[in-house]
């Protein structure tokens, strides 16, 4: 059993409506909450009725980049890059903590294995998502990495574990992206591609900062394939 002395965080939780077998965790963008993705959840959910959505809320934090005006985030940090000079690191690994006790929680009070757990996230819910999925031991069944970028860039290679070397992970961003920059996207692709990661890159025409439907509809068809409805876990 998990033990952390870190505040845990508040979740918004859509239940399966058939037999539970799977997990899908969502991470939400800087400023944000898990009820501004719940809805997502819904319509992927009608569609995977075996699939239990977790929407986490992050805590409030004063933000340097903001003048140090307390908002929802994941962690601090001082610049949009994956080359920040001075990042957040404690406080992503805090941050990471505290998504791996979610995990560690399905695993443990709800019988799915980290191979039906799907760990994703938005902007910089997906930084925090590939820190968690990439340095995660166990291995899971896919990362899903939505407008981001890959963390802690120059140091990452070097503490990632290999439980997750060819776990399947999901790419989308919007070539007309103002707040993190296509580029940012294509470089950490690489990057994980160079290290022989299991990384299918989806590029979305004239989208910004956000998701499209087709984007929706590509990221249904992945978790339709990593968590079909028909591979029910064994209970650990």
């Amino acid at each position: 059993m998990t033990t952390t002395t870190i505040k845990p965080l508040t979740t918004i939780i859509q239940e399966p409506t058939a037999k539970h077998t799977a997990t899908v965790i969502i991470l939400h963008g800087f400023g944000d909450s898990g009820a501004g993705w719940a809805p997502v959840g819904e319509q992927l959910g009608a569609l995977l009725p075996h699939v239990k959505f977790i929407f986490p809320n992050a805590h409030a934090l004063p933000i340097t980049f903001s003048g140090g005006m307390l908002t929802p985030a994941w962690f601090d940090f001082r610049a949009i890059s994956p080359s920040e000079l001075e990042p957040d690191e404690s406080g992503m690994f805090r941050a990471r903590q505290q998504v791996m006790d979610i995990i560690h929680n399905e695993i443990e009070e709800h019988g799915i294995p980290s191979t039906r757990i799907i760990i994703g996230g938005f902007s910089q819910g997906c930084v925090l998502a590939l820190l968690v999925g990439l340095t995660a031991e166990d291995r899971m069944a896919g990362i899903v990495a939505l407008s981001g970028y890959i963390p802690l860039h120059e140091k990452i290679m070097t503490i990632v574990k290999d439980a997750n070397r060819d776990t399947p992970i999901f790419w989308g961003h919007g070539d007309a992206d103002p707040v993190v920059p296509y580029k940012y996207g294509e470089l950490s692709v690489e990057l994980l591609k160079k290290n022989n990661y299991n990384v299918k890159f989806y590029t979305y025409a004239r989208m910004g900062h956000s998701a499209s439907m087709q984007e929706l509809r590509d990221l249904l068809e992945f978790l339709k394939g990593t968590v079909p409805e028909n591979a029910p876990p064994a209970r650990l």
